[in-house]
């Protein structure tokens, strides 16, 4: 296998891409059809963006389906930092803004948006820090990549891409509003540091 350009600012990652450009600009779409199915009245969603990657992610599906819809859709950013099972282990963690749309949480669709689900601990951060935000009517979860490897009972209801993967592999997911570039690496080699250890 051919090694490639590491992430930037991360020599660790380089490994082959399973996911580019395209292939990650159809999973939204199709993500943002599934979710605009199962919910009829864009006006009652809110989707909202796990940090880092997932509030880019969670911003793409909001504007196709307005582009659909004809209608904006609210769109919002949700820091989990606080809330994670991890913060001993991983005290440097910097904190970043939640910020909710208008007319906040309760009585509203809420999916959540994250770049990768692996063990699950992540979204049961961000559950336990909506429940300090408000009471939604429906929270579902989207996710570009389902990597497997649970540790908790969660499951995506919209997923881009089902990739299997050892837990010794790494799956390293680039944006171009936060690294340059649209794609989704797999690599050998983890740390339990690495990207998508504990989301």
């Amino acid at each position: 296998m051919p090694t490639l350009d590491p992430v930037p600012g991360d020599s660790a990652l380089a490994g082959r891409v399973v996911l580019d450009a395209r292939d990650v600009s159809r999973a939204l779409a199709r993500i943002s059809h599934e979710i605009l199915e199962r919910n009829r009245e864009p006006e009652s969603l809110v989707i909202l963006g796990l940090h880092t990657r997932g509030v880019p992610l969670a911003k793409r599906i909001a504007e196709k389906i307005q582009a659909v819809e004809g209608k904006p859709v609210a769109v919002g950013e949700l820091d989990v930092t606080m809330y994670r099972d991890d913060l001993r282990s991983h005290p440097t963690r910097s904190p970043h803004k939640t910020q909710l749309p208008a007319g906040g949480i309760d009585g509203k669709t809420v999916v959540l948006v994250d770049d990768v689900l692996f063990s699950g601990r992540t979204i049961r951060a961000a559950l336990d820090a909506l429940s300090d935000l408000g009471r939604p009517a429906t929270v579902r979860l989207a996710v570009l990549v389902d990597r497997g490897h649970r540790d908790l009972p969660i499951r995506a209801d919209h997923v881009g891409k089902n990739l299997p993967s050892a837990r010794t592999e790494r799956v390293g997911v680039r944006l171009v509003e936060t690294d340059g570039v649209d794609e989704v690496r797999i690599a050998d080699s983890v740390t339990a540091d690495d990207k998508g250890a504990s989301a």
